[in-house]
């Protein structure tokens, strides 16, 4: 008999975990930061996540998304966000991004938090 694998209330109910703010500035930084900027509209590789909560997907004036992005008509939440991070080519097929995802979905949530809080600050 193969043990039951025991999961947590948060995964039981679908509910996304809370998130911690300083492990999700750690991941932005190791793995966003090289392609997108969050404090200010500067498009790089990638678009700027300032903003990105409540913005519709493929909406950023001047940035040259795929097709596949600009169709997509999602409006970026936390559940958007969540399900994308977990494996964007599979969320966008046709995206140009070329971020692989984050299974765990503790670091989802807690990128989630720190792109949550920062997104809305003023861009300097």
């Amino acid at each position: 008999m193969v043990p039951k694998k025991e999961s947590s209330k948060s995964e039981e109910s679908g509910a996304i975990p809370e998130g911690d703010y300083e492990k999700g500035k750690k991941l932005f930084k190791s793995r966003c930061a090289q392609c997108h900027v969050i404090d200010s509209t500067q498009t790089m590789t990638g678009p700027t996540l300032n903003g990105v909560i409540g913005r519709k997907s493929g909406s950023v004036t001047g940035f040259d998304y795929s097709p596949a992005n600009k169709n997509k008509g999602v409006t970026w939440d936390r559940q958007t966000l969540f399900d994308y991070l977990l494996d964007p080519k599979k969320y966008i097929p046709g995206t140009k991004m070329i971020f692989a995802g984050l299974r765990k979905a503790n670091e989802r949530a807690d990128l989630i938090k720190y792109i949550e809080t920062e997104s809305v600050k003023k861009p300097v």
